[in-house]
């Protein structure tokens, strides 16, 4: 089996765990239901989910303990990017090729199914009964710190901020660590430590992920300019129509594709003491190079 098999049979995993725990659509509160399934049933990488089950599997993690997990950082995930394409943050159309939430179901609705995505994702985590409340509070912890105001909304923050005019390198990386790479983090962490890995092992997966987000962010800047709009399923140039500096803006196509190639290799590096078993992260770290979308 080729690497892109291996990844789609992941996606689909993913995407069946996910369904498993989404809110039928009935009650008086329709709406909002339908609007929470709308946006997580838009299509998407679920490279958050698969990447906490790697990481699970990683170190003998071989039961659904895990699964709960993997559906509430997918469902943190949507909530932000629902909010985020609202008109007072991107103010975006279309997201994964179909109209975004707000454009659908309104402005008030689209705010509502964000929150109540959120606020479901840590109801979710509290549904696992195989596993040590322990090892729960860690895994809560982690995206707790991810989703707030020192990892993603954090890093959202300074991209409001920034708009109309420029920033500094130093400033862009941190804002990306907060907005991507918060939750790269808290997916490969949480799934290690619910298999038990030792604070050496989650040491070398925390660089990982720190340069995995790096890498994700840098490409995604790249098809901001280079990509196929069928392909990445809304217009390309949104950043520079809402005035946003990038590592494309503030250094050069040809700088950027470097630097994406120096965090892959960063990630690789990161990833020196473990074996055959990590060979899939290796693969996926790498493919972000080559992504279309």
């Amino acid at each position: 089996m080729d690497f892109n098999e291996s990844l789609e049979l992941r996606k689909k995993d993913a995407e069946s765990i996910l369904n498993d725990y989404l809110p039928d659509v009935d009650g008086y509160q329709e709406q909002v239901l339908d609007a929470m399934n709308y946006s997580v049933n838009a299509g998407g990488k679920r490279l958050r989910p698969l990447l906490m089950k790697e990481c699970y599997k990683l170190f003998g993690g071989r039961s659904k303990v895990i699964e709960p997990f993997m559906a509430a950082i997918e469902m943190i995930h949507n909530y932000s990017l629902v909010h985020d394409d609202l008109p007072a943050m991107d103010n975006d159309d279309f997201r994964r090729g179909k109209p975004t939430n707000h454009k659908v179901y309104g402005e008030g609705t689209a705010i509502l199914a964000g929150d109540a995505l959120l606020t479901l994702a840590f109801e979710t985590m509290t549904r696992q009964k195989g596993v040590t409340a322990e090892a729960v509070v860690s895994v809560v912890k982690e995206m707790s710190i991810a989703a707030g105001s020192n990892g993603m909304v954090g890093g959202q923050s300074i991209d409001l901020e920034s708009e109309d005019h420029a920033i500094d390198m130093d400033t862009l990386r941190r804002m990306h660590l907060g907005k991507t790479g918060a939750l790269f983090r808290a997916a490969i962490r949480s799934g290690a430590i619910l298999a038990g890995a030792s604070e050496a092992q989650l040491s070398a997966l925390t660089r990982y992920a720190d340069a995995f987000g790096l890498a994700f962010q840098i490409t995604d800047d790249i098809l901001d300019v280079t990509g196929d709009e069928a392909a990445i399923g809304k217009p390309i140039g949104s950043d520079a129509k809402n005035h946003k500096s990038t590592y494309v803006t503030l250094t050069s196509l040809e700088r950027a594709q470097e630097l994406a190639a120096s965090a892959v290799q960063e990630a690789m590096d990161a990833l020196r003491d473990f074996g055959a078993e990590a060979e899939f992260l290796r693969e996926l770290v790498s493919y972000l190079l080559k992504r279309k979308s």
